[in-house]
Parts: C-alpha cells; structure tokens; sequence
C-alpha cells in the first residue's frame, strides 16, 4: 500500500504535497491551545485560518491537527508559518523514520506513537509530526484519538510547570509521554512473552510457533519505530538552537536516558524471543526422540518373539513341538518371559 502511494510521487519536484499512508476519509480536527501561566484559551478551529493570529501571540499556542491527509489545510498553514516545501511532504508522508531537522526558526521533530490494542493484539503505530517555533508547537497525527491527555488536563488545570515554561518545554512534555506510553507497551508484550514462554515449556505446539514468530515481528517493528528516537532525543540536547532553552535540556535528559532503557528492553525481549525458537525447536526434537525411543523398545522387544513365531510358523513334517499338548502354552509362556526380562533389562538400565 505504501509502496503504490509512493510511486505516485515518482518524477514530481521536491516538496509535492502527496499523502503516504492508510487512506483517511474523516476530516482533519484542528485544536487549538493557547496560554501563559495567568491565561488560558482552548477552541477547536473550523478553518485553518483560524490559526493564523497564534503566531504573533506573546502566549504559547499549541495547534494539534488530526489528519495529516489534507493537502490543502497542511499548504495554507505552511505558507502562513513560512515552513520549508520538503518539511510540509515530510508530515504527509506517514512512513518516515524518527528525525529531527533543524531549519533555524523552527525545529521539526518525527515520532512514532504506539498503544497497544489488546482487542486485537496488535500494536498500533502512528506517526506524529512537531514543529517547535519560538511561541508555538504544532503537531500533526494521522487521526483522531492520542495519548495526550493528561498533559491537556496539566494545562486547563495549571497543574505542573507546563503552564509556567516556553513552547520547549511542551515539545518535552509530548515526547516524553509518547516515550512513556512505550513501557506500557513493552509492559503488555513481556505478559505476552512469558504465557508463549510457559507453554514452550509445558506443551508446545504449532500454535505456539505462530505466537511466538508473531511476537517477533511485533518486536522487529518496534525496533525500526524506537531505535532512532535516541538520536532524535540526542540532537535535540546538542542542536545548539536558542529554541531549546536551557532549564528544558535538563529535561531532555532524562527522555534520552528513558529512551535507552526502552531500547534495551526491546534487544533483551529479541534475545529471548529469539531463545524461545530453540525452545521450541529443542522441545520438537525430544518429542520426536521420546516416541522413537517407545518404538525402538517395541521392536527390540518384538525381535526376539518374531524369531520364535517365525521358526514354528514353518511347515516342517518332523517337529516335535507340534504334536505336544502344551506346546502353544509353553511358546506363548516363554515368548511372554522374554519380553518381561527385556523390560526389566531396559529398566534397570533406564533406557525407559
């Protein structure tokens, strides 16, 4: 899907405002905080226009569009704001790698958002677009529906110091509950990863094979959305923009040092996915072996009985075994003592 959208844009000039991604229908949500630590405005925009009048605002003004698919409503804001061409085809295009480009105004940061859907067991991935400016933080989603609540409810509310800092300090605030919500995820993959590892080691079976690739995938994806946050988190500390202000780099030290412990959860989580295979092979191969071992002893048990059966099922006139009374009691009797003393050999030699 992606790659037919992307061929699209084959031949067309730099900065040419093509949508890669899921195809959207809804329309784009425009939300608009805006506020200092005595003021506070929130308005949900009709009209991109709307927007405009922010950008000369004293206040912070945080604008957070939903729905990135809109080329109209992405050009006019661009245009207004003066971003670059190639930034405005970067947040149409949903299959970017975690980045930050620095134009000198403005910084512009991508990010992946994840949650986790437990319904469908599945991880849902969004990319998420922030443009910092001196009073501004403009984000773009795919859709509608974030994570960002509890820093909105910080802002009506003035709880913490969002209130009281620069538009920074927001891009902090974002990018360290995006960050967060990533522990969640590994949270509900690691409950995942010991049910597959349980059964591994109680009953494995071809189901628990499919679980276990699946998961592996989950984590290959995981890897290529959070691996190059850390260099994202590690360009905002050494930009050397006057857009990231002192106080705000403190803070961004402490979404670097989260953002390698999610890093090395995610390598620990391969490796034992990855151990979990060979279980999984390892246990296979027993099984195998435990029923051949249980065939072996049957038929080494039954040689020495086919050998009789197989010299008195001779048509011979002159054997006299054939004309005595108990002479099919005693071969059953002696064939039956056979096996019981191979049994007991096999036993005592632990073979089962």
């Amino acid at each position: 899907m992606a790659n037919h959208k992307r061929s699209k844009k084959a031949g067309m000039p730099p900065g040419s405002l093509i949508h890669v991604g899921k195809k959207k229908k809804h329309t784009p949500k425009i939300t608009i905080f805006d506020y200092n630590e005595e003021s506070f405005t929130e308005k949900v925009a009709k009209k991109v226009e709307e927007c405009f009048p922010f950008k000369e605002r004293a206040t912070v003004t945080w604008i957070n569009i939903d729905g990135v698919h809109d080329s109209e409503i992405i050009e006019k804001l661009g245009k207004h704001f003066r971003f670059h061409p190639l930034l405005l085809e970067d947040i149409m295009n949903t299959e970017q790698r975690p980045k930050i480009d620095d134009f000198g105004d403005y910084l512009f940061v991508v990010a992946k958002m994840l949650q986790y859907n437990e319904q469908k067991d599945q991880i849902v991935e969004e990319q998420i677009s922030l443009i910092l400016g001196s009073n501004f933080v403009i984000s773009f989603q795919e859709q509608e529906g974030d994570i960002f609540d509890p820093i909105r409810e910080r802002i009506r509310q003035k709880k913490g110091r969002v209130r009281t800092m620069w538009s920074d300090y927001l891009v902090y605030a974002l990018m360290d509950v995006i960050i967060d919500n990533y522990f969640i995820v590994l949270e509900k993959l690691g409950e995942k990863i010991e049910d597959v590892e349980e059964e591994l080691l109680v009953n494995p079976s071809q189901q628990t094979l499919q679980d276990t690739h699946a998961l592996k995938r989950k984590m290959i994806s995981l890897r290529r959305a959070i691996w190059p946050l850390r260099d994202v988190i590690s360009g905002m500390q050494r930009t050397g923009s006057v857009l990231i202000k002192k106080p705000t780099a403190i803070y961004l030290k402490d979404v670097y040092d989260h953002t390698v412990q999610v890093i090395d959860t995610i390598e620990t989580y391969r490796d034992i996915i990855s151990s979990m295979l060979d279980i999984y092979l390892s246990g296979i191969s027993n099984k195998l072996n435990e029923v051949m071992k249980v065939l072996t002893i049957i038929g080494t048990i039954f040689i020495p009985l086919t050998f009789i059966t197989g010299i008195h099922g001779m048509n011979f006139k002159f054997m006299p075994e054939l004309e005595w009374k108990y002479g099919y009691f005693a071969t059953l009797g002696v064939m039956l003592v056979i096996g019981l003393l191979m049994l007991l050999y096999f036993k005592r030699k632990r073979w089962i």
